[in-house]
């Protein structure tokens, strides 16, 4: 089982270059980051957290860096870590660009970038974008489908419900078929994930024994059409990893805290690297 790290890069705390050497160095497979373009300061749409009324977010939703653009740096100054996002809010980006974008990152990197994708959960903050919150896994998954026709065709072309467009050319294009992980964790999510994704990323909001329920029946339906899927739990307890071993996880994303002063974040990734050392 892989070890990572997953995080909210803001403008406060540690930088990104520093950030995934020092990930590297402490001997973990993976750095993902996450993502928000911007939080509306209305702060209608509760935040998902069970919270029955809206709540003031964490500082660090506001102040996310731009995942993409961070992971680019990372990937100049690395060698080994795989890179990713978890996720991209892919609603909020028009699937030309965003094919484009994270096909240079995955290019710069060397073939280590995945592409965790999810549909958001702000309404405001999609409603900025143009977006209709409305029916938001449709759009993402027509999102999802355009990208990977860019990145497979020589002139492709897409006519969808929320995505149009004639033959164009648009390079550069992923080297090998570049992952996409499919966030969520309702009932209904395997069947995104085995429609339209190549791994699952889920949070840790199921029992171990529901968690392994659920691994197996991913593996299972996919294994029906020849397919294979990983899965890739974001914000795992490292006391559990024996836990998400026996589900059947195949990599586990530590989150790591926004810290203003980057060496409390170098204090807490030594923490985290202990149990990857320890097999714990």
């Amino acid at each position: 089982m892989d070890h990572g790290i997953v995080t909210f890069l803001t403008d406060y705390g540690i930088a990104p270059v520093p950030l995934g050497q020092a990930v590297e160095e402490r001997g973990f497979d993976s750095l993902f980051l996450a993502e928000h373009t911007h939080i509306p300061t209305s702060r209608l749409t509760p935040w998902p957290v069970g919270a029955p009324e809206p709540q003031p977010l964490p500082r660090h939703y506001a102040h996310t860096l731009d995942p993409l653009a961070a992971l680019a740096a990372i990937a100049a100054t690395t060698r080994r870590i795989g890179l990713g996002t978890a996720v991209t809010l892919v609603n909020q980006h028009h699937p030309i660009t965003l094919a484009k974008q994270v096909a240079s990152v995955d290019r710069i990197s060397g073939g280590r970038f995945e592409l965790g994708v999810g549909p958001g959960w702000n309404a405001e903050e999609m409603a900025n974008h143009g977006v209709d919150p409305a029916r938001p896994l449709a759009r993402m998954l027509e999102h999802v489908a355009a990208i990977r026709t860019i990145w497979a065709e020589e002139e492709p072309e897409f006519h969808g419900e929320f995505v149009d467009f004639d033959p164009i050319w648009c390079w550069p294009k992923p080297d090998r078929p570049l992952p996409i992980l499919i966030a969520g964790v309702g009932p209904t999510v395997l069947d995104r994930v085995l429609s339209h994704g190549d791994g699952w990323l889920p949070l840790p909001l199921f029992t171990a024994e529901q968690l392994g329920d659920r691994v197996a029946e991913l593996l299972d339906r996919a294994a029906e059409s020849g397919r294979t899927m990983n899965v890739t739990l974001y914000g795992g307890a490292p006391e559990a990893l024996d836990s998400y071993r026996r589900a059947g996880v195949d990599r586990v994303l530590f989150e790591l805290p926004d810290h203003e002063n980057p060496d409390d974040t170098l204090r807490e990734l030594d923490r985290l690297a202990a149990f990857v050392d320890t097999g714990n």
